[in-house]
């Protein structure tokens, strides 16, 4: 039986996305997904916690796909984990409703890789930039991968580096739906995109 997966999109200011937006309709695209605007569907911060825990138990995946903000998510992400992953349903003695599902990131950055590394700009790679994220999974019980990550996006139209970002994605999601990926050999590396080079399936 194919896997349901769940995307999270949350970016405040779509008009202005040349990379997360054609992202997001590709993937909504896909069969298996199952496409969530966060601020389109909750424009005033009041998340229905009810209807958002129904929706984790129906999906496999869980994606959480946006622009990092301040090494971070941007801030609907951030209320929407502090508010549906509550002690008892997500964690916690009788929290086990998320156990078993994967977690995993879709993210770009305004930022050069080169920026994203000890030496660099930023001192830290993305996937440690991420830990929160990473740490949350470990404790609600899931698996984590790796972010797919997309960096320098403010010039990534211009350079024609958008629709290869796209089209390596949607080979990802297609594998994680039909349960073509080996998580094992995933979960170590650094970013997602190094386990599909040149748009081979891992």
């Amino acid at each position: 039986m194919p896997n349901q997966v769940l995307v999270l999109f949350a970016h405040p200011s779509q008009h202005r996305s040349e990379v997360n937006r054609p992202l997001a309709r590709a993937t909504e695209a896909l069969d298996g997904v199952t496409m969530i605007d966060l601020y389109a569907e909750y424009p005033d911060f009041r998340i229905d916690i009810d209807r958002e825990q129904q929706r984790l138990r129906e999906h496999d995946i869980v994606v959480f796909m946006f622009p990092l903000y301040w090494y971070s998510t941007p801030s609907i992400l951030k209320e929407w984990q502090d508010l549906v992953l509550e002690y008892g349903f997500a964690y916690g003695h009788d929290g086990t409703e998320l156990r078993g599902k994967l977690l995993l990131c879709a993210v770009t950055a305004g930022g050069l890789e080169d920026a994203y590394r000890h030496q660099g700009y930023n001192h830290y790679s993305i996937r440690e930039l991420l830990r929160p994220i990473e740490q949350t999974a470990m404790l609600c019980g899931m698996t984590y991968l790796p972010p797919y990550a997309l960096f320098g996006s403010r010039t990534a139209l211009e350079d024609g580096r958008v629709q290869a970002h796209i089209d390596g994605w949607v080979r990802i999601v297609e594998d994680l739906v039909a349960g073509r990926c080996n998580i094992a050999s995933l979960a170590d590396a650094d970013k997602l995109n190094e386990c599909y080079p040149d748009g081979a399936t891992a």
